[in-house]
């Protein structure tokens, strides 16, 4: 996890540099709607999306201290993801880009 120091001091670009791109948002978005999800559910629900690319907003997002990866001891082995406390705290956010997404569509011709 980040510091207090390492962080901007405007708390919007502190939000943004820590879910502000589009890979983190949708895997947000996943662990909020579906609350666990396994690797390869996130390969399959986000479009586009690199193993390589997944992998690497996983473990931002887990070292930032909002989503957890759980390791079960079985062969082949499970890991399943799930928002930590801290991350569940997102949800208004989400919840409000949701609303205002489908409020733009429903404007449009």
């Amino acid at each position: 996890m980040l510091t207090r120091e390492e962080l901007p001091a405007c708390p919007v670009a502190t939000t943004v540099q820590l879910i502000g791109n589009k890979w983190k948002l949708l895997i947000i978005r996943n662990l909020i709607y579906n609350e666990t999800q396994r690797f390869s559910d996130f390969i399959r629900s986000v479009d586009g999306i690199s193993k390589k690319v997944l992998t690497d907003n996983l473990r931002s997002l887990e070292r930032d201290g909002l989503v957890e990866r759980e390791v079960f001891a079985e062969v082949p082995p499970r890991v399943e993801y799930s928002l930590s406390a801290l991350g569940k705290t997102l949800r208004p956010i989400l919840d409000a880009m949701k609303v205002w997404g489908d409020t733009y569509k429903s404007n449009l011709n």
